[in-house]
């Protein structure tokens, strides 16, 4: 007879990588403390090979300016990179990204930010510095755009999440949108720009899973001029939530449901007036569609998006406290900042949870 050694599993739902999202959607001011408080707690989903967060709201004296955040290999990488914005931009400020020694978290690159406007009046301003990005990004060995918004900044790094925060003294930082990552990688190489979030504009995506369509997307993103250069699948995300929501203009709720698209089968049995929609969606956007297991959040300057894919083969949790809105890959990164939610949830596979700032904020 053969006995069975007990197995005693983790008490935690260990399944890669940790998601965690705060927001005030009347646009109060919150300090770093809590952001990277609930993301410590998910501690044990990470591996140390990434971190990051993005935070909106933190440059309130350059608010109509971009906020050119950059990584640099080299100082070669970093001269031409601000030759390159001399000639296109007007250059309010340039300074290095205040950051604070502590033994975790070692070699780090070059750390500048940049707060910019295009010389020229134009249209098209935010596709001119898209395309900035996109040059920057394939065109100049060793320079890695980390975000390029108004008003917010990225700050990514190799190491735990919480380690991340205390290097880049974000206790200091005041924000009403905070999204933070924790990362495990597992088919992408741990790098300093291969840590989430991953940006454009102002939209930031921190992801948990696996884009196993990231082939197909990124030949989709291609025809519009976009280039995915960071090694690392969730960059197409940021990319197709700029197409869609900014350049095309589409509703969030269409926009996540071109990403998470319901099955044909699920289509065919929906109500006529839906199933037009539906099938309309996925003709348009089918090369947006994300296959692979993931959890997602987006931030944005006007709020936040969590989804989830269409079988949920990842973790999201949901919680409100009057005007404040949290995400998280569990249920504990929610509580450990707010012991008493009005409300806590699991979001339905591929519905988005959308929070908005109110008007005026």
């Amino acid at each position: 007879m053969f006995y069975q050694e007990e197995v005693k599993w983790p008490s935690k739902d260990i399944s890669g990588c940790s998601l965690s999202a705060i927001m005030s959607e009347v646009g109060e001011k919150i300090d770093g403390v809590d952001i990277i408080n609930s993301i410590a707690n998910l501690h044990d989903r990470g591996n140390g090979l990434g971190g990051g967060f993005a935070a909106y709201g933190i440059y309130p004296d350059y608010k109509d300016h971009y906020a050119f955040h950059l990584m640099f290999d080299n100082v070669e990488a970093k001269e031409l990179t601000e030759r390159k914005l001399e000639d296109d931009y007007s250059v309010e400020l340039g300074e290095q990204i205040h950051t604070r020694n502590i033994p975790a978290i070692t070699d780090p690159p070059i750390l500048r930010r940049y707060f910019v406007k295009p010389k020229k009046d134009m249209k098209g301003e935010e596709d001119f510095v898209v395309g900035t990005v996109m040059d920057i990004n394939s065109g100049i060995d060793g320079a890695y755009v980390i975000s390029s918004g108004k008003n917010m900044g990225a700050f990514k790094a190799i190491g735990f999440p919480e380690e991340v925060g205390e290097f880049y003294r974000l206790k200091d930082y005041e924000a009403h949108i905070w999204i933070a990552h924790g990362r495990f990688p597992t088919n992408t190489p741990g790098w300093w720009g291969g840590a989430h979030p991953f940006t454009i504009l102002d939209w930031a995506i921190v992801h948990n899973g696996e884009v196993s369509s990231y082939g197909a997307n990124m030949r989709y993103l291609e025809m519009f001029g976009y280039k995915c250069t960071l090694r690392t699948d969730t960059e197409v995300m940021a990319y197709l939530f700029d197409l869609m929501l900014r350049k095309h203009k589409i509703p969030p709720e269409i926009a996540c449901k071109a990403l998470a698209s319901p099955f044909w089968s699920d289509i065919d049995r929906m109500p006529e007036e839906q199933m037009k929609l539906y099938r309309a969606i996925r003709m348009v956007y089918g090369g947006a569609l994300v296959n692979g297991p993931f959890a997602i959040v987006l931030g944005h300057k006007n709020g936040m998006i969590g989804l989830s894919d269409r079988v949920k083969l990842r973790p999201l949790v949901a919680g409100r406290k009057n005007d404040m809105l949290y995400l998280s890959s569990e249920e504990a990164g929610i509580r450990e900042v707010c012991e008493s939610p009005d409300v806590i949830w699991t979001p339905k596979a591929g519905e988005p949870v959308i929070g908005r700032l109110k008007e005026g904020n």
